[in-house]
């Protein structure tokens, strides 16, 4: 046999060890009240035994009253007479109450033309009329029946105390007794001969099993007027509770009651005596073993490493996939199975119930085998949620993971829509409770009548509803399907106020959602591939031209009036390239966010002169009119000075290429409600379209032959910058009309 399974069956036999011995404390720590006794004589199974041998002596010879003479101690109080008086109210009401009982009777038995029985019946109904009401004419008249009532139960009580008496022979001849009335010295005994004989003469403790003295240290004297006969009456001792007093005296006994040693061997108490020996001996030595066996447990699992390892490591991966709360849960619910097993253990203090020493045996091994199988489940449990602790298991993450947080979230989430929570529950509690309606009428089929009508009004509506729902919800499912397969034209019917009316409006307006979406994706599309044309058709004519020009540079008869002009060629091409760049750059760096603004108070007014005087002599050798309008005081903006005016060069800029010739140019600055805005119209040269945003969009230019010297970034570079400061640019076509307005914060 290799190392492992040895040292897997070690691990084995260290468990049945362990278990053996927490198996033996916990049975001495939950029986430790019954068998920590002197002998089965201090045991409550005893004590319950003697307490009813005191209640069958108690009323078979200590209340030695004869039925004649507790038929002579009856008595009618004044409380009773009343009570049986008005027992069913007063005598009007019992009158008419009497006749109601006979007046079907009689018409029943004159319809079947029997006279005779309905004589009888009437008879007999007057006979009680008039019963009842000589009960409210005489007090003797209901005494006498009070009287007879409780004779009546004199007899049935001594009747049944009767039936009892063999019971009684049989305790008696299992006690001895000896007791004394301490008022009449009167004394009652078992044990033959005198009864005058002094108690301590006839019963010695040194031939006795049991016995006790009345009074004594812990007992009082022994009493008749509280003992209790267990009787078949139908109502028990309740029964006779109205002649207690009669029959029940009240008389005190002291003397001794014992059990002797020459007891027959066949006597229940004898057998019950050895029975608690041989189980209390078995206690012991269990308890002893099971102390024993668990310190060497102990000690071998402190002495062997190799019992540390289960070799149950790969599980524990999987086991930490559990949640937390079911986790715990398994633990407890093993940790209370394991505690039950070994409080009882009917092999050891019941072992006569085993026939044979193998059966004996086997269910030893049994047990054991299942409580060690307890033990390392619990065992590994523990070991794996200890080393979970160890390695600093995040709480938070855990609780969020357990099934009770995942009920609670989803409790709070069904009551997200309060609406929904609460139909959801109404809807539960109506299912649930016509379920258990339905289970009531299978098992008392009257109740149909209540249930069928309420199924009808109540029922079968939310059933209605609930399929309804059902098929809305499905029509629903149906219809996304739809969507994720590309199908956006129908749209989904909206059906009343309900949770999926909402979702279905919704689901349209996502619907719209998308196809604009898409709309914008393939606008986006197109120019993006409009850029990336129009970005290599401006960097490459001008590098198309460098490259030219550098060739025929090179040829050797070229003349020097001819090199002049290839040369001022190529510096304008160069220059047009760099401009090109350094504006697709900059329109890069304004579209990333990643340019700093040094921002300071500018006086608009004064920024925009600045850039109209730095195209004076452009706007001088065009033929358009400028027409600029700027208030008096200043208009200020916290803005980048810098910015700003690369925003008024762009615009101005755009006016002079793009505005139709001998045409005006208006161009006004204002502050409006802590505002400041800056206005700039002109006459378009080119036709604009409809769609002003493509305007804003990288080498869109008004010119679509793209003829001009324009880089088409102007007015997305002075969109951008003013968005950076926080403003709006905003574009206007009326026709031909092109307006401009820039919106800053003051």
């Amino acid at each position: 046999m290799d190392t492992k399974w040895k040292n897997r069956l070690g691990i084995i036999a260290w468990f049945l060890l362990f278990a053996f011995g927490l198996n033996g404390i916990l049975n001495g720590l939950s029986n430790a009240d019954r068998y920590l006794k002197k002998d089965y004589f201090q045991t409550g199974e005893f004590e319950a035994r003697l307490s009813q041998f005191i209640d069958y002596l108690s009323a078979f010879e200590l209340n030695d009253m004869t039925k004649e003479e507790a038929k002579k101690k009856i008595e009618v109080t004044e409380e009773e007479i009343n009570e049986h008086r008005y027992r069913y109210g007063d005598l009007p009401d019992q009158i008419a109450n009497i006749k109601n009982q006979y007046e079907s009777k009689i018409q029943r038995a004159l319809l079947e033309n029997n006279q005779e029985i309905a004589d009888m019946y009437i008879a007999e109904r007057d006979m009680k009329i008039e019963d009842i009401t000589n009960n409210f004419k005489s007090d003797e008249h209901v005494r006498a029946k009070i009287v007879k009532e409780k004779e009546e139960k004199i007899d049935a009580y001594y009747q049944e105390i009767e039936s009892l008496r063999p019971e009684f022979n049989r305790w008696k001849s299992t006690f001895v007794y000896y007791l004394k009335d301490i008022e009449t010295k009167k004394v009652y005994t078992n044990l033959g001969k005198t009864q005058n004989m002094a108690a301590g003469k006839k019963i010695d403790s040194q031939n006795t099993l049991f016995l006790r003295n009345y009074p004594g240290e812990k007992y009082d004297y022994i009493s008749t007027g509280t003992y209790y006969i267990p009787t078949e009456n139908h109502d028990g001792a309740h029964a006779y509770e109205s002649i207690s007093s009669i029959i029940r005296t009240e008389r005190k006994f002291e003397g001794t009651i014992a059990i002797p040693k020459s007891i027959s061997k066949t006597n229940p108490i004898w057998a019950d005596y050895q029975r608690y020996r041989q189980e209390q001996t078995i206690f012991f030595v269990y308890v002893i073993c099971g102390i024993i066996a668990f310190l060497l447990s102990l000690y071998l699992y402190k002495k062997n490493p190799g019992l540390h390892d289960f070799g149950f490591e790969k599980l524990q991966s999987y086991y930490r996939r559990i949640p937390i709360d079911v986790r715990v849960t398994l633990l407890l619910l093993l940790t209370g199975l394991l505690f039950i097993s070994m409080g009882w253990s009917p092999y050891i203090y019941y072992p006569y119930r085993y026939e044979l020493i193998w059966n004996l045996i086997s269910s030893m091994l049994t047990h054991l085998i299942y409580t060690a199988l307890f033990v390392a489940l619990i065992w590994v449990q523990c070991k794996f949620l200890l080393e979970e602790i160890k390695e600093e298991m995040n709480w938070k993450t855990a609780w969020q993971k357990s099934l009770l947080y995942k009920f609670y979230q989803g409790l709070r989430e069904t009551f997200l829509i309060r609406s929904i929570g609460v139909q959801v529950l109404l809807l539960l509690a109506a299912v649930f409770a016509f379920g258990a309606g339905a289970i009531i009428v299978i098992v008392e089929p009257g109740f149909i009548l209540l249930y069928a009508p309420a199924f009808l009004i109540i029922g079968i509506p939310i059933l209605l509803l609930i399929i309804m729902r059902a098929g809305y919800l499905n029509r629903i499912v149906l219809h996304t399907n739809e969507l994720v397969e590309g199908n956006l034209d129908s749209d989904l019917p909206v059906k009343g106020k309900s949770a999926f009316a909402t979702l279905a409006a919704n689901i349209n307006a996502l619907k719209y959602g998308v196809k604009q979406s898409l709309k914008e994706q393939a606008k986006s599309e197109r120019l993006k591939t409009e850029l990336i044309t129009n970005v290599s058709h401006d960097l490459r004519t001008p590098l198309t031209s460098i490259i030219t020009y550098t060739e025929l540079l090179k040829t050797p008869e070229l003349s020097a009036e001819d090199r002049d002009a290839y040369i001022q060629i190529i510096d304008r091409k160069s220059k047009r390239l760099k401009v090109l760049i350094d504006d697709l750059f900059e329109a890069s760096k304004m579209a990333s966010g990643n340019v700093e603004l040094s921002r300071e108070k500018v006086d608009m007014v004064q920024l925009l002169q600045q850039a109209l005087a730095e195209y004076d002599e452009s706007i001088r050798k065009s033929t358009l009119q400028f027409r600029i309008s700027t208030p008096e005081k200043p208009v200020f903006a916290v803005v980048d000075g810098q910015k700003m005016w690369r925003v008024f060069d762009n615009l101005i800029g755009n006016i002079l290429k793009y505005s139709l010739e001998n045409t005006r140019v208006y161009i006004s600055i204002e502050n409006i409600n802590g505002k400041a805005i800056i206005v700039f119209k002109n006459i378009a040269k080119y036709e604009l379209g409809k769609d002003t945003d493509e305007l804003f969009e990288r080498f869109k230019r008004g010119d679509t032959s793209r003829h001009t010297e324009g880089s088409g970034l102007g007015l997305a570079i002075a969109k951008s910058i003013v968005d950076l400061h926080g403003g709006d640019l905003d574009i206007q076509l009326d026709g031909d009309l092109f307006k401009v307005t820039v919106s800053l914060n003051a």
